[in-house]
């Protein structure tokens, strides 16, 4: 496998972590040159590509749809929120009583009431994948479209944030979820090579950010340089590159392009920082000692700076991962789903700092936000106060991309079973996504691209009240 210690030779050399990528990534000196600065090079070359990115916020486990945007507060004590509710800007309007932020907040998203993803288990691609033949991820179907790294900066079109991309010293145990993430962003007969760059490494891309290089190159940022250049040439002379691991290669490119300023979060001005932050809301290894919540984590809120910074340096496809949603309440979770309080404020607190500052920042018709789950949670609460897997409703939050805000969309039952009123399901949700990010009659007679390809992305209809 391909990496800078083979060429510039392992002996002498120390492990290079990723907070060294961030500080070698800064060497190039790469200013963010605005959201999607590969749009007109993207033009040139012929693809339908509009000026949007997409940030895809999936809350792992199942969020229950009941206690975020349908708390049900009329119906029997057995099926109605636990958090209780609070009012919207929306006239008769109620979400779940930890979403007091994004409350007010209603003008700039909307919810979907009757979106189910008919997935009761803990796998993500009946969402992502949403049924295409291809079996590959709506981000990998996007990078497959417009190449896996921005021609000009290096920058990885399709990332992954995990809570470990925040903290180098984040060592999160594994469970169920762990197993499941493949599946968030996978490939499917694309390839490895589409799935999303994770510069959190661990996986099949566990080299991502592990290179070596000599010590005393980092105090030298002339002979630093200069020995990055020279590699490059001799890769590029050489073909190796062309040939080697993709994985690798988009490593190699992030840092040797000067991308990697764009994933040191630390570089953003303290107040942006402490509006995003989410730290000091929970101790989160309180909840890491129950089974299910081995993943979850407090790092959501700088999770979602990350992916901000990301779609402004040219990464059009962006997926945030916070775990420890599974709300059964049996020992391996904690007892009348008590973890809903930290893990739902946080949630209330990231997204809501998120929209806010896209909006101030004039990205909101730029970049468009999704929040949801693989599935939600079943109606009627259990003997422990949790709630089962349930895929007849699920939990659906859309913000920005020059879609439709401000609404709440479709209706459930008078127990959040069911839809009440037409029923929207992933398809629907992928074919949103894809109209944001493409021109998809273009798409449909563009050259170059595999017919199969275009068939999974431009088949289907939207969330029609959206469009």
């Amino acid at each position: 496998m391909f990496s800078i210690s083979d060429i510039l030779g392992a002996h002498d050399c120390q492990g290079f972590s990723r907070r060294d990528f961030l500080r070698l990534g800064t060497l190039g000196g790469l200013t963010l040159p605005g959201l999607l600065a590969n749009k007109a090079l993207a033009a040139k070359a012929g693809l339908p590509t509009r000026d949007k990115s997409v940030v895809l916020l999936f809350l792992s486990g199942g969020p229950p749809h009941i206690e975020f945007f349908d708390p049900k507060m009329t119906a029997p004590v057995e099926f109605r929120s636990i958090t209780g509710e609070v009012k919207t800007n929306i006239p008769g309007v109620t979400f779940g009583g930890t979403f007091p932020k994004l409350a007010k907040l209603t003008d700039k998203f909307s919810v979907v009431r009757s979106y189910a993803s008919r997935n009761a288990g803990h796998r993500y691609d009946p969402v992502t994948v949403a049924g295409n033949p291809l079996k590959a991820s709506m981000s990998a179907l996007y990078s497959r479209v417009v190449g896996t790294n921005h021609p000009a900066t290096g920058m990885p079109t399709n990332t992954l944030v995990l809570p470990e991309a925040i903290d180098d010293d984040l060592k999160l145990n594994a469970n169920f979820e762990t197993q499941a993430l493949p599946t968030l962003t996978q490939g499917g007969v694309l390839g490895k090579s589409y799935q999303a760059f994770n510069p959190a490494g661990g996986g099949d891309v566990n080299e991502d950010m592990r290179l070596s290089i000599k010590a005393n190159r980092l105090a030298d940022r002339r002979g630093l340089l200069e020995s990055i250049d020279s590699l490059r040439r001799d890769v590029d002379t050489s073909g190796e590159l062309e040939s080697a691991d993709r994985y690798q290669q988009q490593a190699f490119e992030t840092i040797t392009r000067g991308a990697a300023d764009a994933f040191d979060w630390t570089k953003e001005h303290p107040k942006t920082i402490a509006r995003y932050d989410t730290r000091s809301l929970f101790d989160q290894k309180k909840l890491q000692r129950y089974h299910d919540m081995k993943r979850a984590s407090n790092l959501l809120g700088l999770q979602m700076l990350m992916a901000r910074r990301l779609c402004e340096s040219g990464c059009g496809f962006v997926t945030v991962s916070d775990c420890g949603w599974d709300y059964h309440a049996n020992n391996n979770s904690p007892k009348r789903m008590a973890g809903i309080w930290p893990m739902g404020g946080q949630v209330d607190h990231a997204v809501s700092a998120f929209i806010e500052d896209i909006h101030e920042r004039g990205l909101s018709e730029k970049i468009l936000l999704i929040v949801t789950g693989e599935m939600g949670r079943s109606p009627r609460i259990n003997k422990n106060g949790g709630r089962e897997h349930y895929g007849n409703l699920t939990s659906l939050l859309v913000s920005g991309g020059g879609l439709k805000m401000g609404q709440v969309i479709g209706a459930s039952d008078h127990q959040a079973a069911e839809p009440a009123t037409r029923p929207y399901n992933p398809k629907h949700l992928m074919n949103t996504i894809m109209h944001t990010l493409f021109d998809l009659r273009r798409l449909s007679i563009t050259d170059g691209i595999p017919k199969p390809v275009i068939n999974a992305i431009v088949g289907g209809s939207p969330i029609e009240e959206l469009v």
